[in-house]
């Protein structure tokens, strides 16, 4: 395994996860609701934060790698993960739309993974599609952690629309990058139904 300053990064970005969720569990007496909501935001926009500076050092040290590649993802995906079920715990994002985030995560890694599997990466690399939902989700979830006025705006009220449209852009990517597979998917499984018809 590489270990250079853009792994170590996404490491300390998994690492922040607990701390993001962990805080919502210490006792009333030691912070106080709102002391807890603007450190989990915090804790979660630092290490958002580590998620672009990670890939910006990789590239200008040219220290990219396939761990890293592999690595940076799921520390993405665990961390928007472990921040929606907090928010969920907290009732301050629907089920619907957690279950919409995570189950597409999980459905476009596992296309991801079989893709790679067959040679086709290239045919659902990441897109602008993508990271613009990831841009929302990021924006997002502080603003919902937050939960209180902010500038005169209510951060919860515009975490939760914010949080609406980042569902929108995750369901619209997900066709789409099921749309780039499906080709595959349908020679893939002509060939099955074929190979099982001369058996």
């Amino acid at each position: 395994m590489p270990l250079n300053i853009p792994i170590l990064l996404t490491w300390l970005r998994v690492a922040m996860i607990p701390l993001v969720v962990g805080v919502f569990y210490l006792p009333d007496a030691w912070l106080s609701m709102p002391t807890k909501n603007l450190t989990a935001a915090v804790f979660f926009i630092v290490a958002a934060a580590t998620d672009w500076l990670d890939g910006f050092l990789a590239r200008r040290w040219n220290q990219t790698s396939s761990f890293g590649a592999f690595l940076d993802p799921v520390a993405d995906k665990l961390m928007v993960a472990a921040a929606l079920l907090s928010l969920l715990a907290l009732d301050r994002v629907s089920d619907l739309i957690a279950l919409v985030i995570i189950g597409r995560e999980i459905t476009i890694s596992a296309l991801r993974e079989w893709m790679a599997q067959i040679g086709a990466s290239r045919s659902v690399a990441v897109n602008f599609l993508g990271k613009l939902k990831t841009t929302f989700q990021m924006i997002a979830i502080p603003l919902l952690l937050f939960d209180a006025p902010l500038f005169g705006i209510d951060a919860g009220m515009l975490g939760g629309w914010l949080i609406y449209v980042a569902a929108v852009l995750t369901l619209w990517s997900m066709f789409y990058y099921m749309k780039l597979a499906w080709p595959q998917i349908r020679e893939r499984s002509a060939a099955a139904a074929r190979a099982a018809a001369q058996k």
